[in-house]
């Protein structure tokens, strides 16, 4: 009994969390790995465009509750995320279009549209501050819960309870599935095979009469529905508060790099490997071994490898160690 308690207290605090978390991180992961394997540079606005999308995913949810449209026990927030994808891609076409574009007519190096998209970040940062504000905001409906802790107590007679919310299963089913339709278009369509082709070698590709006007728009068509969803289900799952989505910068690019960058396959599973190495190395264990150990040996202290504070950290220590002994990621990086 004790040993079941144990594991459904790693469930509760460690694999759900992480599987909706990485779910999230992946999202972010292959937006950067998108951008960088075809575009040819690191976006650093990523965190910001994702909250720029779930700005007005929250905007038109609050619209349509206005009106008393739902989706019973689904977040109304689903209705929102069409309308939302629509001004996040007329957004990132329209910076594209007056920023992006001018330094990639240059040939300017990929540092310098690094360099760019910082202020990019900084201006969709304050777009999004002026417009709903910089306090925590909620979509109302979100969180609903498919199975209570007391719940499950009541059903199993554990001493431990298991809490599953309806929007972490939301986040790993729609990753799944949006990943899925990511990987079969970018393998099985004629569009998607001359955006690899353009992401191997753009000469080649463009002697082969591929449109690089149509390829980057695809691309930030892509990018701009994935970052939108990422963002809302992250909002979803937590709430919203635009300098969270900044702080989220660094794992999303820890994911997309352990990967190997310019892989989306890699970057999916590196959003899991930062997720459960964050929350893994900064749970306590103390009840955890509680539950296994005699009470002589019980632990007098939380068992915490690092503190929550440093939940950042474990995301850079991560990504160090991989430029410095496999710089390529897990994965071979600049695949698509």
């Amino acid at each position: 009994m004790d040993f079941l308690n144990a594991i459904i207290l790693l469930l509760n605090y460690i694999f759900v969390p992480a599987l909706a978390y990485g779910s999230q991180l992946a999202l972010g992961a292959i937006f950067v790995t998108l951008i960088y394997g075809i575009l040819r540079f690191a976006n650093f606005a990523t965190g910001d465009m994702m909250s720029f999308g779930t700005m007005f995913a929250i905007l038109f949810t609050w619209y349509f509750q206005s009106f008393g449209i739902s989706l019973g026990v689904l977040p109304t927030a689903l209705i929102a995320i069409p309308f939302a994808i629509i001004f996040m891609i007329l957004y990132m076409l329209i910076i594209d279009k007056f920023v992006f574009s001018y330094y990639r007519i240059k040939k300017s190096p990929p540092v310098m549209l690094a360099m760019v998209s910082i202020g990019v970040m900084f201006v969709t940062q304050a777009i999004v501050r002026i417009i709903i504000g910089p306090f925590d905001r909620r979509f109302f409906d979100g969180e609903k819960f498919i199975l209570k802790a007391n719940e499950f107590k009541e059903i199993t007679g554990l001493n431990e309870g298991l809490t599953i919310k309806s929007t972490q299963v939301l986040t790993i089913f729609v990753t799944i599935i949006i990943v899925s339709i990511l990987f079969w278009f970018l393998n099985k369509t004629k569009t998607g095979k001359s955006m690899r082709a353009y992401s191997d070698n753009e000469d080649l590709a463009l002697l082969s009469g591929i449109d690089p006007k149509r390829v980057v728009m695809i691309t930030w068509i892509i990018a701009g529905i994935i970052a939108t969803i990422g963002g809302v289900l992250y909002g979803l799952d937590k709430s919203f508060k635009p300098f969270t989505y900044f702080n989220n910068m660094l794992p999303i690019f820890a994911a997309a790099i352990v990967g190997g960058i310019g892989n989306p396959f890699g970057a999916f599973l590196g959003g899991y490997v930062i997720a459960f190495s964050e929350i893994f190395l900064t749970y306590a264990y103390k009840k955890f071994f509680m539950y296994l150990l005699p009470e002589s040996l019980e632990p007098n202290t939380l068992v915490q490898l690092l503190s929550t504070d440093y939940k950042f950290a474990v995301s850079f220590s991560i990504l160090v160690i991989v430029l410095l002994f496999r710089p390529s990621g897990i994965f071979k990086g600049k695949v698509l």
